[in-house]
């Protein structure tokens, strides 16, 4: 099966990385993830000279969103700020020519309404021009997740399916955030395409720790709690791109790449 299998890497040059890798394909953080400061090219050559060097190289480029970016939550200290987060990220993805930005579901507190949280989600796609598609990421854990369960996934998604730029938003599956969040590696790729329609990158990762531990810690393929043959499953099924946010280096990623492409 011919999968372009890719991995995330340090974004100071994603493209030495992709060689070292031996891939076209790299995802990567453009500033800090736990941060709201906004977006930072690293890149030697600045985001035009990436967007030109990528194209050149032929590598396909990815960025990751902030981790605290939280478009659902009620908190409106949290909620503003996230959507110009987000906003900035979309940005500064255009400018070096990625071909997505991954971003997280976030939360709603203990005692919202998911609804609420929804909505917010449809608001916050209105109000951010997507010049890069937008692609929502399953997460391992948290009770009022938007995107831990398969029905919070649907109520996101048929909530977004209202807002005017609905066409670019797109669906990230991550095997340790399916499995630690309970659902079942052997049917999720069907069960997020009778939601989504599409699945357009996966973060195919191992996991430390068990099925539905909440637990968002990836492991080398091999060495967590995933059956080898449920992996292989969901990235067969699935046909799209696949993104390892495995520990470790080049050869730590270049052994994953082998491990994965051996059983598919």
């Amino acid at each position: 099966m011919s999968l372009t299998i890719g991995a995330h890497v340090d974004q100071t040059d994603p493209l030495a990385e992709a060689a070292e890798r031996g891939t076209t394909l790299v995802q990567f953080f453009l500033g800090d993830p736990q941060g709201y400061k906004g977006p930072e090219i690293r890149y030697a050559g600045g985001a035009s000279g990436l967007r030109a060097d990528a194209e050149v190289a032929g590598v396909a480029l990815y960025v990751h969103a902030p981790y605290v970016i939280n478009v659902a939550t009620t908190n409106n200290r949290i909620r503003i700020p996230s959507r110009k987060l987000l906003q900035q990220h979309v940005d500064a993805a255009a400018d070096i020519g990625a071909k997505g930005l991954i971003v997280h579901g976030g939360h709603v507190g203990k005692t919202d309404d998911p609804a609420v949280g929804f909505d917010n989600w449809r608001k916050a796609i209105d109000a951010t021009d997507l010049k890069v598609p937008l692609l929502l990421e399953n997460t391992a854990g948290g009770d009022n997740a938007m995107a831990r369960y398969l029905e919070r996934i649907a109520g996101v998604w048929e909530a977004i399916g209202s807002a005017s730029q609905s066409d670019q938003v797109g669906f990230c599956l991550d095997t340790c955030h399916a499995h630690a969040g309970g659902n079942k590696l052997d049917t999720v790729v069907d069960d997020v395409l009778a939601i989504t329609g599409r699945i357009d990158l996966v973060h195919c990762n191992d996991s430390r720790d068990a099925f539905d531990s909440g637990a968002d810690r990836h492991a080398n393929f091999g060495a967590g709690q995933i059956d080898a043959d449920l992996l292989a499953g969901v990235v067969r099924s699935a046909a799209a791109p696949v993104i390892c946010e495995t520990p470790g280096g080049a050869v730590e990623h270049q052994a994953d790449f082998a491990w994965l492409r051996e059983r598919l």
